[in-house]
């Protein structure tokens, strides 16, 4: 397949997506939710509307142009071990290993094995020669790669180093985004700040789990803007997770302020629970600006006015790859 007849598939796809996609699947749709209860319709519809978006001609042609993908060597054969922790959180490797044609071995997450499948059958509707270059599989022992990309936890990622040692490999461990306020952001952006940190129950490695704030700062004004978000507290596995955690610091006597949906608590940790957001103040910006980027292993995204605006966390574009590495990068020199 030419590389043109491999971003027009994905193209229709995106179309598919944005027109038909909700109306013909729905049975399938509530079937993942049931699935996997993390997986709301929202939440579904987050991910979908996102890849709808992305899947444009424009937005491709603008991530593929600069790699020259039509010199490639002939496909080589990757294994990708998809993590389940969001819906199709998996699918933008999926995206470029197609796209840069090569072919791919896919491990779905037993989270996360439903979505992906119906995107994968529509995708042959549309171009039927793509389904030599896609392959679903259970197990990878005694199986031989070109290349291995694999997202899990810290332990999983010591497993996966270690396994996939002979390979090349993008291996993938925990994440977490935090937040840099300066005391001066409008209503709107705290608002934005409030899709980062809510946005898939905080489950991605892209949601904000923490807040710089300068010292002195009103917390209610975090209350406020996170108000439209507490019906969250009705889904069932979120409020179990908000309880248990509350109940835990109180035990602690840890001083916290919660507001009946989220658990505010001053913490050094990028790593908050889910229904905890961790807080610390700061006297100089700059100090924080240095240990952020002195920690850039451990985070995904800094939200802020000057880096990923307020709001935009949970929407990268193609090319804001995950852990910085770039994926086509990676595959061209397999």
């Amino acid at each position: 397949m030419h590389l043109e007849s491999r971003i027009q598939a994905f193209v229709h796809l995106g179309s598919y997506l944005r027109h038909n996609f909700y109306t013909e699947r729905y049975n399938e749709l509530k079937e993942a939710e049931l699935a996997n209860p993390w997986f709301t319709q929202d939440n579904i519809k987050l991910s979908i509307d996102r890849w709808s978006d992305q899947l444009n001609v424009e937005v491709l042609k603008a991530w593929l142009n600069p790699y020259k993908l039509s010199q490639f060597n002939p496909p080589k054969r990757v294994l990708v071990i998809m993590a389940g922790n969001i819906p199709l959180v998996g699918f933008h490797d999926f995206l470029s290993v197609i796209i840069s044609g090569n072919k791919i071995v896919v491990k779905l997450s037993s989270n996360d094995n439903i979505l992906l499948p119906l995107l994968i059958n529509k995708l042959i509707d549309i171009n039927p020669d793509i389904s030599q270059y896609i392959e679903l599989i259970d197990d990878v022992k005694d199986k031989k790669f070109d290349g291995v990309i694999a997202t899990g936890s810290d332990n999983s990622a010591k497993y996966f180093e270690y396994y996939f040692k002979k390979s090349q490999t993008i291996i993938r461990s925990n994440r977490k985004s935090v937040a840099l306020l300066d005391g001066t952001e409008s209503d709107m952006q705290l608002r934005g700040l409030a899709d980062d940190v809510f946005g898939y129950f905080g489950l991605g490695c892209r949601s904000v789990s923490k807040v710089f704030l300068p010292e002195g700062y009103d917390l209610d004004r975090l209350f406020e803007a996170f108000y439209s978000f507490k019906e969250i507290i009705h889904h069932q596995k979120y409020t179990n997770n908000y309880d248990y955690n509350k109940a835990v610091f109180l035990i602690g006597k840890n001083k916290v302020f919660e507001n009946g949906f989220l658990i505010l608590k001053e913490e050094k940790s990028f790593f908050s629970p889910i229904a905890v957001l961790f807080y610390e103040y700061y006297k100089e910006m700059s100090i924080v600006e240095q240990f952020l980027k002195d920690n850039v292993d451990q985070l995904q995204c800094i939200v802020s006015k000057n880096a990923v605006p307020f709001g935009s966390a949970q929407k990268p574009n193609l090319w804001d790859y995950a852990d910085g590495i770039d994926t086509i990068d990676f595959l061209k020199e397999l």
